[in-house]
């Protein structure tokens, strides 16, 4: 089993910053893929963006493209989510999730953190 802990959100202006992390605990040595998936009241799930943890190459979903960066450190078992130039429409909640599996398929997830964004 694999536990997901994310942390870090809040509210925050438009224009602003904010870093979240998703620690993981358990049986990580399976993990091939995290990502981070967020959803918005009434709206679909959408995939923000993943990495893959052993070479640690990034994918994003061209809305945030440019403005969020997601990063690992391996010593703490932990990835990053960093927002830089936040939108209001950036506001949901957002879901760490680890994947075993090929193409990221998600296997487990996080509880969540709400990220606020005000204009």
């Amino acid at each position: 089993q694999v536990q997901l802990v994310e942390s870090g959100g809040g509210s925050v202006q438009a224009g602003g910053s904010r870093r979240l992390s998703c620690a993981r605990s358990g049986y990580t040595d399976s993990i091939t893929c995290i990502g981070w998936v967020r959803q918005a009241p009434g709206k679909e799930r959408e995939e923000v963006g993943s990495i893959h943890t052993g070479a640690g190459s990034t994918s994003y979903v061209d809305s945030v493209k440019g403005r969020f960066t997601i990063f690992q450190d391996d010593a703490k078992n932990t990835v990053y989510l960093q927002m830089d130039s936040l939108k209001p429409e950036d506001t949901a909640m957002y879901y760490c999730a680890a994947s075993t599996r090929l193409f990221c398929i998600p296997d487990y997830w996080g509880q969540g953190t709400q990220v606020t964004v005000s204009s």
